[in-house]
């Protein structure tokens, strides 16, 4: 070799080059995949050590002495504990949230069973007695009379089942931070004013639903021709056709399996709404309802034709 003169490195193979590529991305998606799921459990660790430090809290209180105001405040403590569920329930576990759903739930029953012992009694008498027992009494649905209205009392399993042109309603009382459920109605008018847990809706078939606040998830599963009303964290709907929803969402809605789904804001009010919001935890300044991720439509630059948007004009505007 003359003086001077440079050696030539070897040439790497272009499969080699492509080999070390595909090492270096493999390398990297491991690394991301890694540092999520440390992201994801160390909110998951935040999330049950403040649920579990403020639910001992608020059952320190509930066993303690006090009047009206301590009641107050373990109500907005319960909201509060409500609220952190919503905001976590994203990266939690179903297992988690049902659990943590659970425990708010007891937590509610016990402040109405504290509110209920510093009440002042009534006086005995007989009506008084006949109404407490009219309040204890389970009604039975008729099976016949379109437009007979039924009132949910004291109920066991809360909701309705296998019923034609009715005209159902439950009220806050009834269902308060309960699950809910709707199934096998047809030609049904549903009014739930209040604040479920969770609502699921299967086998509705030309119903109309209004619901209050809910404070996990709605599910709608196999229900056709219907028109829904209703809040909430997350909305799954799956096997559904040819409906409408006036919908407050503060995630994006998930559908699979559906066609000719039609969506709107919420609009629908009444009297109570501003508690049962309270009492929800949603955050009504977050509305993600024109957002709707279908799992049959993967094309991400061409909207999916299974949902679309219920022109201004054709919104319902009257619900009375």
């Amino acid at each position: 070799m003359e003086a001077g003169a440079v050696a030539e490195r070897p040439r790497v193979p272009e499969r080699l080059l492509r080999r070390d590529e595909e090492r270096q991305r493999e390398a990297e998606k491991k690394r991301q995949e890694k540092e999520e799921k440390d992201v994801k459990e160390e909110k998951t660790d935040y999330f049950i050590a403040s649920f579990g430090q403020e639910r001992a809290a608020i059952e320190e209180a509930l066993s303690g002495e006090g009047g009206v105001e301590l009641l107050e405040e373990v109500a907005r403590r319960i909201q509060g504990l409500q609220k952190l569920l919503n905001d976590c329930v994203m990266f939690l576990t179903s297992h988690d949230t049902r659990q943590a759903q659970e425990q708010i739930a007891r937590l509610q029953s016990a402040l109405d069973a504290r509110r209920q012992q510093i009440q002042p009694k009534m006086k005995f008498t007989f009506k008084s007695r006949k109404k407490e027992a009219a309040a204890a009494a389970i009604v039975q649905p008729a099976a016949s009379g379109p437009g007979r209205e039924i009132l949910a009392q004291a109920v066991t399993q809360c909701g309705f089942q296998g019923l034609s042109s009715q005209v159902l309603s439950m009220g806050a009382q009834e269902i308060r931070q309960k699950d809910i459920q709707l199934s096998q109605l047809r030609d049904c008018t549903i009014t739930l004013t209040g604040s479920p847990a969770t609502l699921h809706l299967r086998d509705l078939n030309g119903c109309r639903v209004l619901c209050g606040p809910v404070s996990t998830s709605i599910f709608v599963d196999n229900c056709h021709n219907c028109l829904f009303a209703f809040s909430c964290q997350q909305l799954r709907t799956h096997t559904t056709r040819d409906s409408r929803f006036y919908l407050h969402v503060t995630s994006r809605a998930i559908i699979e399996d559906c066609t000719g789904l039609l969506f709107a804001p919420f609009t629908w009010s009444y009297p109570e709404i501003m508690a049962d919001y309270e009492l929800s935890g949603l955050d009504r300044n977050r509305n993600n309802w024109e957002h709707v991720d279908d799992f049959n439509w993967l094309a991400m630059d061409v909207k999916s034709p299974n949902w679309g948007v219920i022109p201004e004009e054709e919104r319902v505007t009257q619900w009375n």
